[in-house]
């Protein structure tokens, strides 16, 4: 009699090869390829609607709209004056004698560091002028080298809209991350800093707090093209805006496009503490003092991204920072909370 055969048993167990896709990443959603597949695969990006009135999204990109023109103007005025002592500075070069002409022969040597200093302090005032700010009226309506487009040309373009799409790019530091969606990166340094930067600027307080135009920062990046793209396709239905919420895109050489899960991770706990800040915040706005907030939230972002972690000893420091904080603004932190929440923070 022939032996039995035993039947196969498939494993169930998660695959955990270097290059498998890990949690809590996620091929990118086929709708949105026409606009993923016209990123760099160099850099991270994140993807969020603005949901901000018409009217105060105008007040923000009015105070670098004015701020350029001034520049720009002063460029103006300051070309119509000094380009003529150049050309005079020139002509006197090739052998051309003007005003500027001198003799080292006929001055004293007062004399000739006097006009030394006063000359050197011209070329380096217009060095200055023409190098490092010259570039921001510059890149602000065209372009630069390192920017994808320009705020103007992204304004023109998409004018204000009361849901507005907006991308950010992630700047240098992307460059040493690695494949962060493969197993091989798992609990490497390079994979720490990349979840540091993304969960700090996808932070839903964040998000809240500032309008996508003031999000740029050290770490992230305006694309403007980007965001331009992302409007029209949405206009012509490719996807609905709604796709667009909170979106983390990079490329994985294994894998393609990938996304990041938001849902993944989040506990009810974590979800309910989030509910309780934003009820701690609109008690504050209507006592007048949503400013306190927002002073909380950045003094605990800005510890959370220190070195050395956010431990024990340093957690009760920064909390007792903040009670001074709503002292001197006149208001009692915890009995605020007690009366908001129903119990101590």
């Amino acid at each position: 009699m022939a032996p039995t055969k035993k039947p196969r048993v498939r494993s169930s167990t998660k695959d955990t090869s270097p290059t498998a896709l890990q949690k809590p990443f996620q091929p990118a959603p086929v709708s949105l390829a026409p606009f993923y597949t016209s990123l760099s695969k160099k850099h991270v990006y994140i993807v969020h609607i603005d949901p901000r009135p018409v009217a105060f999204k105008r007040k923000i990109f009015l105070v670098p709209s004015v701020m350029n023109i001034f520049i720009a103007l002063l460029f103006v005025w300051r070309a119509w004056y000094i380009l003529p002592y150049y050309l005079e500075l020139l002509a006197s070069t090739l052998g051309y004698p003007n005003a500027t002409t001198l003799r080292a022969a006929d001055l004293s040597y007062g004399e000739l560091i006097g006009v030394i200093l006063r000359r050197g302090f011209t070329f380096l005032l217009d060095f200055v002028l023409v190098v490092f700010v010259w570039p921001w009226p510059a890149e602000f309506v065209i372009g630069g080298t390192t920017t994808s487009g320009s705020p103007v040309g992204w304004r023109w373009a998409v004018g204000f809209r009361e849901r507005e799409v907006y991308v950010r790019r992630s700047r240098k530091w992307d460059r040493e991350i690695g494949d962060v969606a493969t197993a091989a990166a798992e609990g490497t340094g390079n994979r720490a800093e990349f979840w540091e930067r993304v969960r700090t600027a996808t932070t839903p307080m964040l998000l809240q707090q500032k309008t996508g135009y003031l999000l740029m920062d050290g770490f992230w990046d305006l694309d403007w093209n980007a965001m331009v793209l992302a409007t029209k396709l949405a206009d012509d239905k490719i996807f609905s805006l709604d796709e667009l919420e909170t979106v983390v895109l990079l490329y994985s050489k294994q894998h393609g496009w990938v996304c990041i899960d938001q849902s993944e991770g989040v506990s009810a706990k974590e979800d309910e503490r989030r509910k309780q800040v934003f009820a701690f915040r609109d008690a504050l706005a209507s006592m007048g003092k949503e400013d306190l907030f927002f002073r909380w939230i950045e003094i605990v972002q800005y510890e959370t991204s220190q070195p050395g972690g956010f431990g024990g000893e340093k957690q009760v420091a920064v909390a007792e920072q903040i009670r001074e904080l709503f002292r001197a603004g006149g208001v009692d932190f915890d009995k605020v909370w007690g009366e908001v929440i129903g119990g101590p923070i």
